[in-house]
């Protein structure tokens, strides 16, 4: 295995979650979904987003918890409510074990602290949908949006399976590079992006992320509609946020292209210098 190969070897086992971070994760959602239980009647409560995806990378933000409300329990006149109420009753709710708790756009954020391996909890308050999925509060509009984790999981596994187990990996890198340029593009969007613009054969990692960032900004002003049918497209970026985002992929599509040319050239070591331009630690040199 040469130089470069070693590093991308060493980032993609660098971005698995250990059983460390995973106990800690176990620990804290099911102490905040036993919390909810004991204040609301639910049908359901279960983990879902890029966490149960294995997409999520490191260290540990947002890690989603659905709490699916029993419509037919003393909670089911919720429904009725703004969104902003809804989540305020639940941040009441999650105060009482969690002082620092506040209600954000469609979840409870329960924050922890930066260094440790879970950073913070959303815990999204959800109705049964009639047909299948679920409806989730969203303040930004001020309404229920539909929505179906499940789908989500089954197109992610679908996906990393004619990838020949490199999907995944892919996305947990180009998320990490995400977050080393300060987070332009939000982590869902990426993920769905991933999902439409990576097609088999999976050729090498170096060359994929060139192809998807050089992709990513001419299509980062595209709707990109739900992959589920079901909810409100994805790309909610602004308008100057759609450039500013644009912009960065440019700027690490320019990278990648360099990096790409020194491992060509033979200059390994060069190329692994300029990758951690991207990635930062999350590359460890060999």
């Amino acid at each position: 295995m040469g130089y470069l190969d070693e590093a991308f070897t060493k980032m993609k086992h660098a971005l698995e979650i250990t059983q460390t971070e995973q106990d800690q994760a176990k620990r804290r959602h099911e102490a905040a979904r036993d919390h909810v239980r004991s204040a609301w009647k639910l049908s359901a409560d279960f983990l879902t987003g890029s966490y149960v995806r294995d997409t999520k990378t490191k260290k540990l933000k947002d890690v989603d918890v659905f709490v699916v409300i029993d419509a037919a329990g003393p909670q089911g006149t919720l429904r009725s409510l703004p969104p902003s109420s809804v989540l305020s009753q639940l941040a009441d709710v999650l105060r009482s074990k969690y002082p620092d708790a506040y209600a954000d756009q469609i979840a409870c954020v329960i924050p922890f602290g930066s260094d440790d391996e879970v950073m913070s909890l959303d815990i999204v308050p959800a109705f049964e949908r009639s047909g299948g999925g679920y409806q989730i509060p969203d303040v930004h509009t001020g309404g229920w949006i539909d929505t179906d984790p499940n789908v989500h999981w089954n197109l992610s596994i679908a996906k990393n399976k004619v990838c020949d187990g490199k999907f995944v990996p892919f996305v947990k890198m180009i998320k990490g590079m995400n977050r080393e340029l300060g987070e332009p593009v939000r982590s869902f969007l990426l993920e769905v992006m991933a999902q439409s613009l990576v097609e088999p054969p999976f050729t090498d990692y170096p060359s994929e992320i060139r192809f998807f960032l050089a992709s990513a900004r001419e299509q980062i002003h595209n709707a990109w509609p739900d992959p589920a049918g079901l909810g409100p497209d994805v790309n909610t970026l602004s308008s100057f946020e759609r450039m500013a985002a644009a912009t960065a992929l440019s700027g690490a599509l320019q990278v990648a292209e360099r990096a790409i040319h020194l491992g060509d050239s033979g200059q390994e070591r060069a190329a692994v210098e300029a990758w951690r331009e991207l990635f930062g630690w999350r590359m460890p040199r060999p």
